[in-house]
């Protein structure tokens, strides 16, 4: 039987995809009724469905993963090119472009000097967990295996990364879970959760630091042995945090010997107008996890970066047969992965897309903030370069959020009337707070691009007031 794409009728398509596919984050009851959405072609920010509409991706591939836009030839080429010469081997070998990749990533991460090379975000934050509790073993017998994790930052899909994860409503159901994992608060200063730093963002931020060093000392310091946090919480609702927090966390870390875990599956490659965004706050990390745009979706590929002091404990002993770190990532093997990864960063370079970000993200930010201005049930338009978002409450006096289902009402407004994907926290969030519509546009988009997608947003406002 041929199963490959025929010409225009894919109705054949759509007919397998609702009979034999499980979607992700789906609820599937809704298929009896109409046709799943197949995607078959992308070129820019802009993607064709199976009905030939053509749309608007205001979410670089709906999780924050095609930095550099749809259709790019020139890393197509790279991995067929790669993987005919040497597709796959072990990463207990080397091959040139895991190599080359790591060379030319680590000249991006100052103080960082080594690569671990594995296929998901998932998989790059355990490898850092696994590393922490070696680490504990290795000098600590055993009794520094703790990690903290903060409030709203998510960290992956797997039992262990829900154990490490500020998601409420995405643990529901799949517990118990991997035990040592402890959270710590949030740092968002719109909900600032103490009465007397709310109006002075700097103390909030210093506050909501010192309450780590209250974790830890409550937990133990000789207990605990990392903590993991993302630069700027991404589907926990856009939360940058104030200068003052990030100062004050590394303070804490190097008082009690707590390696810092920077996960940048999200903002890592350029999404913030850095190359990371731990280096819009000048932090220090021991640890940098990254996938999502590494190459742009063009392959799978993720990378547990870490400092030379680091990697110099798992090879200080070389008659111990457990000192090494004993992990592995069979698709950590892939050359497709490393292949994209040196082409998509080259791109990058070369159209200067780093200057674009951060030009296309102030403009989308000023055109949020002009929302914000029109419509009374913004709460607050927040974010950093092209990772962005708003907090849609239902009343700005309490800052009631917004039910959830309203958002999502927005969400199918905006794609349905005016053609544009944007993004939304869903399903996530304790206490209502599934309320924030996401903006992350591939690093290509224009100013043209921002006013299609705020014009659909304006649109999807005024629709979800009559709701209320």
């Amino acid at each position: 039987m041929d199963y490959a794409y025929q010409g225009n009728d894919i109705s054949h398509v759509i007919d397998a995809d609702r009979e034999n596919v499980w979607h992700h984050i789906t609820q599937h009851k809704k298929f009896d009724d109409v046709d799943p959405m197949v995607i078959v072609e992308g070129k820019g920010l802009k993607i064709w469905n199976a009905k030939g509409r053509e749309m608007l991706d205001a979410t670089s591939g709906g999780v924050w993963t095609v930095n550099v836009g749809y259709g790019r030839e020139e890393i197509a080429n790279a991995v067929r090119d790669q993987i005919l010469k040497m597709n796959f081997f072990s990463g207990a070998m080397g091959t040139i472009p895991a190599a080359l990749f790591s060379k030319q990533l680590l000249e991006k991460m100052p103080g960082m000097s080594r690569v671990y090379y594995s296929n998901s975000g998932t998989e790059a934050n355990e490898k850092s967990y696994k590393i922490v509790r070696q680490i504990a073993h290795k000098k600590y017998d055993g009794k520094k295996y703790k990690i903290l994790y903060r409030d709203r930052d998510y960290h992956g899909t797997s039992i262990t990364a829900l154990a490490s994860g500020g998601h409420g409503q995405r643990k529901h159901h799949y517990g118990p879970f991997t035990p040592g994992f402890e959270i710590v608060e949030h740092c968002l200063f719109y909900r600032a959760q103490w009465d007397d730093v709310k109006h002075d963002e700097d103390a909030y931020g210093i506050k909501a630091a010192n309450s780590i060093e209250e974790v830890i000392l409550k937990e133990g310091p000789d207990t605990v042995g990392g903590i993991i946090l993302e630069p700027i919480t991404a589907g926990g609702g856009i939360i940058v945090p104030p200068n003052s927090y990030w100062q004050r966390v590394q303070e804490i870390c190097k008082k009690y010997d707590v390696l810092l875990i920077i996960d940048e599956v999200v903002c890592g490659m350029g999404r913030t107008g850095t190359w990371f965004g731990y280096q819009q706050f000048d932090v220090k990390p021991d640890i940098v996890n990254m996938a999502k745009g590494v190459a742009s979706g063009y392959a799978a590929i993720s990378c547990t970066v870490t400092t030379e002091d680091l990697f110099q404990q798992f090879r200080d002993n070389a008659d111990d047969p457990l000192n090494y770190f004993r992990d592995i990532s069979t698709f950590g093997g892939c050359t497709a992965g490393p292949a994209a990864a040196i082409t998509n960063m080259n791109i990058i370079e070369r159209e200067n897309l780093l200057d674009n970000v951060k030009k296309m993200g102030a403009y989308l930010s000023d055109k949020l903030q002009e929302l914000k201005e029109k419509h009374d049930i913004i709460g607050q338009a927040r974010g950093m370069g092209l990772l962005q978002g708003i907090e849609l409450i239902a009343d700005r006096e309490t800052k009631e959020p917004m039910p959830e289902s309203h958002c999502q009402a927005l969400v199918a407004h905006a794609m349905q009337d005016s053609g544009v994907l944007v993004g939304a926290t869903n399903r996530s969030l304790d206490k209502n707070f599934n309320n924030v519509i996401l903006f992350s546009p591939a690093f290509v988009c224009t100013k043209s691009d921002i006013d299609h997608i705020v014009t659909a947003v304006d649109k999807g406002l005024s629709h979800i007031k009559t709701l209320l």
